[in-house]
C-alpha cells in the first residue's frame, strides 16, 4: 500500500513505502515512517488501520509524544486544532493534513482507536522533521571564474523538487538547474547580487546570500568641478576621479608625471596660476591598474602684487611736486583708481600733485581691477614735513593757581617734524620739553610766559599767557605816622602794611587781645594815657590771615615832658632816651622793665603791662 504527503497547495507528492503496526487483526498502516517537509507546508500523512470483526469504533484520534500511558487528542490541542484536518473515517482511513507546519512541528506523531472492547496506538508512528532552505555560496568571486551556488536544507526533499533561484529578489528563470545547484560560468560583474533559492511552486525562499564579484579598475576618467567655467585664481577647484572596479580602487593624482596627492577627490582651495597644468589620475586595486586620459587645469587670476611707489623718494618737503605711480600684476591688464582713505582721487597707473601742501599729507593707495577681481595695493603714507605753526601755550589747571600748588605749562604747535620747544619768562630761558612743570609753586613764578615752536624748517613764538600766583597775608607791619614824644591830647594814626594776592582788604586791629578797629589805617585822635600799650593788625584774605608784631605806644603827661626837658632828658617814640641828669628817673624805669621783661619770661605777662610802664612816669 502506498501514501502521498502534500505540501499546502503544491502538487509536491512523496511517494512512501506503508509499514505496518499489528498484532493479528489489530493494525496502523502508515506511509514512511520519516518525513521531510519544508516550513510553512501543508503535509498529508496517508494512514489504514484495521481491528478485529464485531469491533465498532467508538473513537479515533492523533497524538504525538505522550506523557506515561496517556495520549492528547491534538485536535483538541490549541496549537494544533485550527491546522490539523482528519481526512479518514471511523472504518479504516485514518489520514490527516497538518499545514503550515514550522520546527515546532518537528515530532513522533501516532494514531489510536479505541472500540467498544479495547483500544489500540499504532506506534512507532511517524517522525515529522520540518525545515528551512538555506544557500550555501563563496562570499567573492573574481570576473571571469566560475562559480556554484547550493540551496541546502536540514533533510532531504523528494527528488521530485524543483529549486528555483533568485538574484535581488528576481527570479533567473533563464539560469536554473536540475538539481539543487546553480552553476554560473565566466562569472560578469552584472552576476553580483543578493541569491536566495525557492522550490518551485512554493512561496518559501530562503535567507539572501551577497555574491561579491570582484575586477580591475576599468573605465577611468577625470571630471573637473568648479564654481564657474572659467577657473578663477581663488577659486576652489575638484578635480573627480571616476573607475569602475571591485574591491574599490586606490586612487594617486599626477600633475605632469609628478605625484601630488591621493583620494578619488583631489581638491585645490584657493588655486592660483602655479596650479596650472595637466593632471590625471591613476585608479589601482589587487587586480591591476589604469590611468586616466590627461585633463588641462588653465587658472586666470585677478590683480596680484599692486603696490605703489613715491617719486621723489627722499623727504617731501610743503611746495614740492610728487608723483604716485602703482605696480599690478594681472590678467588681463587692470584698471587702476586711487584713493586718499576712502575717498577716491583720480584713476590712471600715474598720479601727480604739484605743490604739495601739508593737507596732502596722509595715507594713499590704489586699485587694480579686472574681470576677475579687485585688489588694492597696501597703502602708502604721504609725509609732507613743514615750519611749525599754530603754537599756542596754556596753563594747568585753568583756574585759581594758590601758592604751593603744582601748575603745568603746555606747549601745543603743529609742525612736521614735531618741533623742539622753549620756554621763557619774559625774555629768560626757563625750560624745554612740551609741558613745562612747576610743583608747590610760589608767587615768584608770576609772570607772563611763553613758548618757542622750532624744527629744521623755521620757528614760532606762541602768544603770552600770565601766571597770576594767589597767597595769604605775609611780612604784616604797623608803622605811626610822624616823629617825637606822643603827648596826651595828640592825634594819632596807626597803618597796617601787608604783602598778599589777592590784596587783603579785612583789616583788625587789636590792643592786647581787645578789637579795637579795623581797616588798614587806625586814627585816634586827643589821644590820652589810657591808650598806652601793645598794638597789632590783623591782615585777612580768602587764603589766609597774619598778624603783625606789636608796637608800643608809650602817652606822655604834659608835666613830664616840661620836667625831662628841664633836666636835658631826651625821649623818643615810643620809647624812654635819658640823658645825663636823669639818673635816678633812669634806675626806675629800669627797675620796671627788667620786672616787665620777666613777666613774659615767666609765661605771665599782663597786657595792661605796658600801660603800667608808660604810667611808671607818673610814679617816680
Amino acid at each position: 500500500m502506498m501514501m502521498s504527503i502534500g505540501m499546502a497547495s503544491l502538487p509536491l507528492i512523496f511517494l512512501l513505502i506503508f509499514y505496518e503496526v499489528s498484532s493479528a487483526d489489530w493494525g496502523v498502516s502508515y506511509s514512511n515512517s520519516q518525513i521531510c517537509a519544508l516550513k510553512n507546508s501543508s503535509v498529508t500523512i496517508y494512514c489504514t488501520y484495521t481491528y478485529p470483526t464485531g469491533h465498532q469504533i467508538k473513537k479515533v484520534f492523533w497524538a504525538k509524544n505522550s506523557v506515561g500511558e496517556e495520549y492528547t487528542n491534538l485536535s483538541e490541542d490549541p496549537e494544533y486544532s485550527q491546522r490539523l484536518q482528519y481526512l479518514g473515517d471511523k472504518q479504516n482511513n485514518c489520514t490527516i493534513r497538518l499545514s503550515h507546519v514550522t520546527q515546532k512541528d518537528s515530532q513522533n506523531y501516532y494514531f489510536r482507536f479505541i472500540t467498544e472492547l479495547d483500544k489500540w496506538i499504532g506506534k512507532p508512528g511517524v517522525s515529522l522533521t520540518v525545515t528551512d532552505l538555506q544557500v550555501e555560496s563563496p562570499e567573492t568571486v573574481k570576473e571571469g571564474h566560475n562559480v556554484s551556488l547550493t540551496c541546502k536544507s536540514s533533510c532531504t526533499l523528494t527528488d521530485r523538487a524543483t529549486f528555483i533561484w533568485f538574484r535581488n529578489s528576481q527570479p533567473l528563470t533563464e539560469r536554473r538547474d536540475r538539481n539543487n545547484q546553480l552553476l554560473l560560468q565566466s562569472v560578469r560583474r552584472e552576476d553580483a547580487g543578493r541569491y536566495s533559492c525557492g522550490v518551485q511552486g512554493h512561496k518559501l525562499t530562503s535567507p539572501a546570500v551577497e555574491l561579491n564579484v570582484t575586477f580591475e579598475p576599468s573605465s577611468v576618467s577625470v571630471s573637473i568641478i568648479s564654481p564657474s567655467g572659467e577657473i578663477v585664481e581663488g577659486d576652489s577647484v575638484t578635480l573627480i576621479c571616476s573607475s569602475d572596479s571591485n574591491p574599490p580602487p586606490e586612487i594617486s593624482w599626477f600633475k605632469e608625471g609628478m605625484f601630488v596627492g591621493s583620494g578619488r577627490i583631489y581638491s585645490i582651495s584657493k588655486i592660483s596660476s602655479d596650479n596650472s597644468g595637466e593632471y590625471k589620475c591613476k585608479s589601482n586595486n589587487e587586480h591591476g591598474e589604469k590611468d586616466s586620459e590627461a585633463v588641462t587645469l588653465n587658472v586666470m587670476y585677478p590683480p596680484r602684487n599692486v603696490s605703489v611707489s613715491i617719486s621723489p623718494s627722499g623727504e617731501i618737503v610743503e611746495g614740492n611736486s610728487v608723483t604716485l605711480s602703482c605696480s599690478s600684476d594681472s590678467n588681463p591688464p587692470p584698471e587702476i583708481s586711487w584713493f586718499k582713505g576712502g575717498r577716491i582721487l583720480g584713476s590712471g597707473r600715474i598720479y601727480s600733485i604739484s605743490k604739495i601742501s601739508s593737507d596732502h599729507s596722509g595715507e594713499y593707495k590704489c586699485k587694480s581691477r579686472n574681470k576677475h577681481a579687485e585688489k588694492y595695493s597696501d597703502a602708502v603714507m604721504l609725509n609732507v614735513t613743514y615750519a611749525p605753526r599754530n603754537a599756542v601755550a596754556s596753563i594747568s589747571p585753568s583756574g585759581e593757581i594758590v601758592e604751593g600748588d603744582s601748575v603745568t605749562l603746555s606747549c601745543s604747535s603743529d609742525s612736521n617734524p614735531p618741533a623742539e620747544i622753549s620756554w621763557f619768562k619774559g625774555e629768560m630761558f626757563v625750560g624745554s620739553e612740551r609741558n613745562y612743570n612747576m610743583s608747590k609753586i610760589s608767587s615768584d613764578y608770576s609772570g607772563e610766559y611763553k613758548c618757542k615752536s622750532r624744527n629744521k624748517h623755521g620757528e614760532k613764538n606762541s602768544d603770552v599767557v600770565i601766571l597770576n600766583i594767589m597767597y595769604p597775608p605775609r611780612n604784616v607791619s604797623v608803622s605811626i605816622n610822624g616823629s617825637g614824644v606822643i603827648v596826651e591830647g595828640d592825634s594819632v594814626t596807626l597803618i597796617c602794611s601787608s604783602d598778599s594776592n589777592p590784596p587783603a582788604l579785612d583789616f583788625s586791629w587789636l590792643k592786647g587781645r581787645m578789637i579795637v578797629g579795623s581797616g588798614r589805617i587806625y586814627n585816634i585822635s586827643k589821644i590820652s594815657s589810657d591808650h598806652s600799650g601793645e598794638y597789632k593788625c590783623k591782615s585777612r584774605n580768602k587764603h589766609g590771615e597774619k598778624y603783625s608784631d606789636a608796637l608800643t605806644l608809650c602817652v606822655m603827661s604834659v608835666r613830664w615832658v616840661l620836667w625831662f626837658k628841664a633836666f636835658g632828658v631826651g625821649v623818643a617814640v615810643g620809647g624812654v632816651a635819658f640823658g645825663l641828669g636823669g639818673a635816678s628817673v633812669y634806675t626806675c624805669l629800669t627797675k620796671r622793665m627788667n620786672r616787665r621783661s620777666a613777666m613774659k619770661d615767666s609765661g605771665n605777662s599782663d597786657p595792661s603791662e605796658d600801660f603800667n610802664l608808660c604810667n611808671a612816669y607818673d610814679e617816680l
